[in-house]
């Protein structure tokens, strides 16, 4: 099962879909999450996520807006679309129950 960190970043690899690259990660993790994340941290985990077959990272083009560095784009494997989708049905499941999962009736 994947980890929460894990998790965002994958989810977060297969919303930006074909825009996927580590500065633009970065940026929709801090964005969304609120928290901020460490380009070490998140290279570290999208090398792990690579090793586990959930993500694959090629190099793109470099750019002249980067000063000529190519970026390194990132790609959910469906091994990887499965894995999120595991846990997040996994925390649904968990937090039926929670008393801020819970819906209140219409009309209470």
């Amino acid at each position: 099962m994947l980890g929460e960190f894990e998790y965002v970043v994958v989810t977060t690899a297969a919303g930006l879909g074909g825009n996927a690259y580590g500065a633009a990660i970065r940026e929709e993790i801090e964005r969304v999450m609120h928290r901020n994340c460490s380009i070490g941290a998140l290279y570290t985990t999208i090398e792990r996520l690579e090793a586990k077959g959930l993500l694959q990272t090629w190099m793109g083009e470099s750019t002249p807006q980067r000063g000529g560095r190519a970026k390194r784009m990132v790609r959910v494997t469906p091994e990887g679309m499965q894995a999120a989708k595991e846990f997040y049905d996994a925390m649904m499941r968990v937090s039926r129950n929670a008393s801020w999962a819970v819906k209140e009736p219409e009309g209470a």
